[in-house]
């Protein structure tokens, strides 16, 4: 069974994937890694293990990486609700068919 150190493989291929992307991102803006390391806030080192999509670099700090390139509104879209087809049609499948509206309870005082 995977763990936390042994990803599977799609857990891997989406971070190349990303990795790949971030460092497209930099090169199209033409930004050397120091530059986008300090934005960051970490070290030329661990940005190059980012562009590698290197499973053990914690999310926080590929999360600092896309808004030292201007990208972190598409990391706050991943699991937004909007995006989201499967919890979605679970969702409307838990909805009731009929609803009934729930009459006033009589007080003692109606007569």
């Amino acid at each position: 069974m995977p763990t936390p150190h042994h990803p599977p493989a799609a857990v891997r291929r989406a971070l190349r994937k990303l990795g790949a992307d971030i460092h497209d991102a930099r090169r199209r803006r033409q930004l050397p890694m120091a530059v986008v390391a300090e934005r960051a806030f970490t070290s030329r080192s661990t940005l190059q293990k980012i562009e590698a999509g290197d499973t053990n670099v914690s999310i926080g700090i590929y999360a600092a990486v896309l808004q030292a390139l201007g990208l972190l509104e598409g990391l706050s879209q991943v699991a937004d609700i909007s995006n989201d087809s499967v919890g979605q049609a679970l969702a409307s499948a838990g909805l009731p068919k009929h609803v009934h509206l729930k009459r006033p309870a009589r007080s003692s005082d109606d007569g």
